[in-house]
């Protein structure tokens, strides 16, 4: 008898064979109409029209295309309620019937269906009865035209098959984001005495739910006395945070300690997306939220639907073609048993991909618990071979928080808050003041305008070059007994010094050499950052703006990636390393800029900023403190003011420093920035805690 299938929301694609194709363009348009008309009425129509109103969702008018007996064996109702569960239910779309030619009109009509299905593309052959009644062919249909082998008692079942979201590593396997389990804060009814005003009053303040929110999930129609509720995904942090009640006191209590004093919560727990390094990598890893409606119609070709999760910031979103996961799906007849009887297609789940970086969660984490407090940014890099091994900005938020669902009151405080937690200062760019001081002393060397013992004369605690420069004059903070070379000017960090060898190489080679470094330019990193630029014109045109540049102040802005990357040609014979994020075994290291400066003055400058470390009267000297490794590197304080005579500005403080005792694999150069270090010691304060920050990695 009866057989046959299709499905929904598209138009249906009827598939004529070749041979019948052929007939109708030879015979022009009286043969196409003299084809159309043999074919009104006939069973080949009436299985057309069936289907096309599967995908038009038009099953009312599919059960008039029944004979009277087929109608006898299932109402219009539980005929329209099948078919749209069958069909929708599977996603069915671009139908497509393929009718055998010259059959014989005493026999069933048979036929091939193509559809496209949440399974994928699924593929049967069929044949079907008809009947004439009233001069119009009818369809005997049962059951087995939706499916050949589905029967009035089966049921069709679509099952999900879940992957998994793609993890992402640091270099020593250690995960960074992925899979795990967090805290899930429910009630079970029947574990209260009675749904009381006080105690659905006393968890909503806990939670920071409205009472109605709390009385709708214990109203839904689902729940059963032995049910758990959930009401809140948290943190195990959130859980352990000392309660305080509105006027701020304090029983030493913990929320969690709270919660469970009312009857019938329940703390359990339920998997989700999960940070372990917490606040120390949320700039780097960004974080996962559903699809939003704006994202899913830009997306939805993709495969993206409404309960998609998608990487809204950082590598979350770089990564996401990459890390998104595939749900698998299976499209099955069962038995009124439940058994399986035919699976008739099956998408196979894809979990996404695994990603490592060249991340070190030691150094992330370690210069992100010293730097907390502060407002600051540091790179970690090994400048021999480019892998980046921390990125942090402090201070930071929780990727967590933004996966379980803020509550407003938590992202009003991170908006309000002055020191800007959700501010990336990695990506951004910064007066380097003194820390820049190595690059103009490398680009002096390089051009042939500066030779290391060149003596630049000693000028005191203040200088200018002529009186056209009026009132203005360029400062130091030390005076020393030598001469004015360029050693001796790292290790004092003379402004004056890097002044007059900035006039001394001039503006045009001076900016000629920082476009060559990378200046006004993308970084060639997966990251992408805010390019460095020395002037707000695109060009220093004024002796006073070139002095100051030699230091790195006057409109001075650079990245912090940017210059730990031109640090890294002291280490490479003056050769720019090419920074990169993503774990290779065995990588060669590339060079994003080759010949940045000559191998002589890359050299030199590695060796005199040992001195600035070595030397009792280095401005890095505090660094000599750290034990298991020896150090080397360069301050620098850059002022943040409108006038020279402003005292109300702030400084930035810097600190770039590197171990020169370790093989090519084990160096490091760290580049930390700390803003607001004015009366906190200045650079100093950096050198500090990056002594406490050498030390704990040191005695791993």
């Amino acid at each position: 008898m009866a057989k046959k299938k299709r499905k929904k929301n598209q138009k249906a694609k009827i598939i004529l064979s070749v041979a019948a194709v052929a007939v109708l363009a030879a015979a022009g348009g009286a043969g196409i109409w003299f084809y159309t008309t043999q074919l009104a009425g006939s069973r080949e129509d009436a299985l057309k029209e069936y289907m096309a109103c599967i995908e038009e969702g038009d099953y009312e008018k599919m059960y008039s295309l029944l004979t009277e007996s087929a109608k006898e064996t299932v109402s219009k109702e539980d005929f329209i309620t099948r078919n749209k569960n069958i069909y929708e239910g599977i996603e069915a779309a671009d139908i497509q019937l393929d009718i055998s030619e010259n059959q014989e009109k005493s026999q069933p009509l048979s036929y091939r269906v193509t559809m496209n299905t949440v399974a994928g593309q699924y593929t049967y052959d069929n044949s079907t009865s008809f009947e004439k009644e009233g001069g119009e062919w009818h369809i005997d249909w049962d059951d087995s035209m939706i499916f050949p082998r589905l029967e009035s008692t089966d049921r069709v079942s679509v099952e999900t098959v879940e992957a998994q979201r793609g993890s992402i590593y640091d270099r020593n396997g250690e995960l960074l984001a992925g899979q795990g389990t967090v805290p899930y804060v429910g009630l079970v009814p029947g574990k209260m005495e009675v749904q009381s005003d006080e105690t659905i009053k006393t968890i909503a303040e806990l939670l920071g739910m409205t009472e109605e929110d709390i009385r709708s999930q214990l109203d839904a129609s689902w729940v059963q006395p032995d049910s758990f509720v959930p009401l809140k995904k948290m943190t195990q942090e959130q859980l352990d945070t000392q309660w305080t009640d509105a006027e701020g006191n304090s029983s030493g209590a913990t929320l969690e300690d709270k919660l469970l004093e009312c009857q019938g919560i329940m703390i359990s727990e339920t998997e989700s997306r999960v940070y372990p390094y917490g606040e120390s990598t949320s700039h780097l890893l960004g974080y996962v939220q559903q699809i939003n409606a704006e994202e899913l119609e830009e997306m939805e070709d993709e495969g993206y639907d409404e309960q998609s999760v998608i990487g809204k910031t950082g590598l979350e979103k770089l990564y996401e073609d990459r890390l998104r996961e595939q749900d698998g799906y299976k499209i099955s007849i069962k038995d009124a048993e439940g058994s399986e009887k035919e699976a008739l297609a099956v998408k196979t789940a894809e979990n996404g991909e695994d990603i490592k970086l060249t991340i070190d969660a030691k150094w992330q984490q370690t210069v992100y618990e010293a730097y907390q407090e502060d407002e600051s940014c540091s790179v970690v890099m090994n400048p021999k071979t480019g892998e980046v091994l921390a990125l942090v900005s402090t201070p930071s938020y929780n990727s967590l928080d933004f996966v379980l669902g803020l509550s407003q009151e938590q992202w009003d405080a991170l908006n309000n808050d002055p020191a800007q937690p959700m501010y990336n200062r990695v990506r951004e760019t910064w007066a380097p003041g003194s820390s820049f001081k190595p690059v103009t002393g490398a680009i002096g060397l390089t051009a042939g305008k500066l030779t290391a013992d060149q003596d630049l004369g000693s000028s005191g605690l203040e200088w200018q070059k002529d009186s056209s420069w009026g009132d203005y004059k360029v400062t130091t903070l030390h005076e020393y007994s030598g001469g004015a070379n360029l050693k001796n000017a790292l290790i004092y960090s003379d402004n004056i010094y890097f002044a007059k060898a900035a006039l001394q190489i001039g503006a045009d080679t001076f900016t000629e050499y920082l476009d060559k470094l990378g200046f006004n330019q993308d970084i060639p990193f997966e990251i992408g950052m805010t390019s460095s630029s020395y002037s707000n014109s695109d060009t220093i045109d004024s002796e006073i703006q070139l002095a100051d540049s030699g230091y790195g102040q006057g409109e001075m802005l650079v990245n912090p990636l940017h210059l730990s990357c031109i640090y890294s040609a002291f280490f490479n014979e003056g050769n720019m390393i090419a920074p990169y994020l993503e774990y290779q075994e065995g990588k060669t290291p590339s060079y994003w800029i080759e010949n940045a400066f000559s191998a002589d003055a890359a050299q030199i400058l590695y060796e005199d900023m040992k001195e600035v470390v070595s030397n009792p009267e280095g401005t890095g000297h505090g660094a000599a403190a750290v034990t298991g490794a020896v150090l080397a590197g360069k301050t620098g304080t850059a002022e943040i003011k409108e006038s020279q005579d402003d005292e109300t500005g702030t400084e930035l403080g810097w600190f770039a420093v590197y171990n020169t005792d370790a093989a090519d694999e084990d160096t490091c150069l760290m580049l930390t920035m700390v803003e607001d270090v004015k009366d906190r010691g200045g650079s100093g304060y950096v050198v500090s805690k990056d002594v406490e920050i050498w030390n704990k990695m040191t005695a791993n």
